[in-house]
């Protein structure tokens, strides 16, 4: 375990034998896209304080890994620039939509994309809560893949997974997913669903035909599949 959406964290992701990677990206006060979950920096750095709040040159002060391994917060140029080592990999890329902003965070991700030639690429996937930002990269770039995340308390009051946008494929929780199963292709969609930590929910994917499932745990998941195929192989006929 490395610390989230860290340099450190992503090199060492995209040395294992797994499809790709996912990140959040946000705005700073000044424009820039980071990387970066939270709203607020205080739960993964040693600062306090709003994302959209401050410029970049102050988040980049920051430290987001360990005392021992001190690492920086990322720009997703920078992302994209590491993955230019992995060409066989893809990229997740969740836009986050704070209020300040609305639309924002997905024309400044557009404009990082097609400044790196990756407007075109099947290896960049969009993957938002956010119905407006699903529709936004349809009609701008209509040849990336998007998935709609279905947001939680979407369990309750949309149950049929009635949506207001047309993405290349749905992600509910895998809660949620195990809950309502006839999400799991949904009008024949491709389906993504976050965030899968433990054996049994990694193999309910596997036997459900989950198509792509985010994970803290890539090594445990690695494991836990190497160990299906293997007991899953028969055993050889005995000698006549």
């Amino acid at each position: 375990m490395y610390p989230e959406l860290t340099r450190r964290a992503f090199e060492e992701a995209l040395k294992l034998p797994i499809h790709g990677i996912e990140c959040d990206v946000r705005l700073s006060r000044d424009g820039k896209l980071v990387v970066f979950h939270d709203a607020n920096v205080s739960r993964t750095t040693n600062g306090r304080g709003r994302v959209d709040c401050m410029d970049y040159a102050q988040l980049r002060e920051l430290n987001c890994g360990t005392d021992e391994d001190p690492q920086q917060i990322m720009l997703l140029e920078e992302l994209l620039e590491l993955m230019q080592d992995y060409p066989d990999k893809h990229l997740y890329i969740e836009t986050k939509h704070p209020t300040l902003y609305g639309p924002e965070v997905d024309e400044q991700t557009l404009r990082v994309l097609t400044y790196a030639g990756l407007l075109h690429s099947e290896r960049i996937h969009i993957i938002s809560f956010s119905h407006k930002a699903v529709r936004y990269f349809t009609h701008m770039a209509p040849q990336l893949e998007t998935y709609y995340l279905f947001r939680v308390r979407e369990k309750r009051w949309n149950p049929r997974g009635t949506m207001l946008s047309r993405p290349y494929g749905v992600g509910p929780s895998i809660q949620h997913l195990q809950a309502r199963q006839q999400l799991v292709g949904l009008r024949g969609l491709k389906t993504y669903t976050w965030t899968v930590n433990t054996p049994r929910q990694m193999m309910w994917c596997r036997d459900h035909n989950v198509d792509v499932l985010a994970t803290d745990l890539p090594n445990l998941a690695l494991e836990t599949f190497a160990r299906a195929d293997a007991t899953s192989v028969p055993a050889p006929a005995p000698a006549s």
